[in-house]
């Protein structure tokens, strides 16, 4: 597996080619987690996120599809005593409804054959009033791939999608899905959406407002 193959060197992209845009992530993603939450954290790779959410929520469960990224995510975290580490595949969780306040999935979604699959089971396992955090690198420009994408699907990363500023916001619209979005400027750039899951399900759309 491709992300199995590149988990010993990943921390290099996200410390230090990519710096600037994760750390505007790292502070954007703390500010929304409170300090009672239970948190989910779909696709943590090496940790980088998992390090500024623990810090923050009561308890994290941590998880990866690639078993590497997961062992280098427990190395970089080892000082934490609030986070558990497990092996799960994003578009079918073994969760229970409403397990977790906050659920966050970053840099997954290009990454799916069926991203609106993985955001139900997302939206699935968060409680009613609870957030669902998605950041997800970006395309500058419409129909045109990024140098950063091109690089790394010649090594082998198999992007499904190449999303921009707009078709990011207009791909959770078109679910019926609403919430707050901002742009992370840097090398490779980034959209962070936050998402509220409804206390209620609404006719016709999904319980996300």
């Amino acid at each position: 597996m491709f992300w199995n193959t590149i988990a010993p060197v990943y921390d290099l992209f996200v410390k230090f080619y990519n710096r600037r845009v994760h750390q505007q992530l790292k502070e954007k993603v703390a500010a929304e987690i409170g300090k009672d939450d239970i948190v989910l954290e779909c696709a943590c790779g090496t940790g980088m996120l998992s390090e500024v959410i623990a810090k923050r929520c009561k308890s994290l469960t941590a998880t990866d599809y690639a078993e590497k990224m997961l062992q280098k995510a427990k190395k970089n975290c080892a000082s934490f005593t609030n986070i558990t580490f497990e092996a799960a595949d994003i578009t079918s969780l073994k969760y229970p409804d409403e397990s977790f306040d906050t659920v966050v999935a970053a840099n997954v979604l290009h990454l799916l054959e069926e991203p609106y699959k993985a955001l139900a089971e997302l939206e699935r396992v968060t409680k009613a009033g609870g957030k669902l955090i998605i950041p997800t690198y970006m395309n500058r420009e419409e129909g045109k791939d990024s140098s950063f994408s091109q690089a790394v699907g010649k090594a082998g990363a198999d992007f499904k999608r190449q999303f921009t500023f707009t078709s990011y916001q207009r791909f959770f619209e078109e679910a019926g899905y609403e919430g707050s979005y901002c742009f992370l400027e840097g090398r490779v750039p980034c959209a962070l959406a936050v998402l509220k899951k409804a206390l209620t399900l609404r006719t016709g759309q999904k319980s996300v407002d």
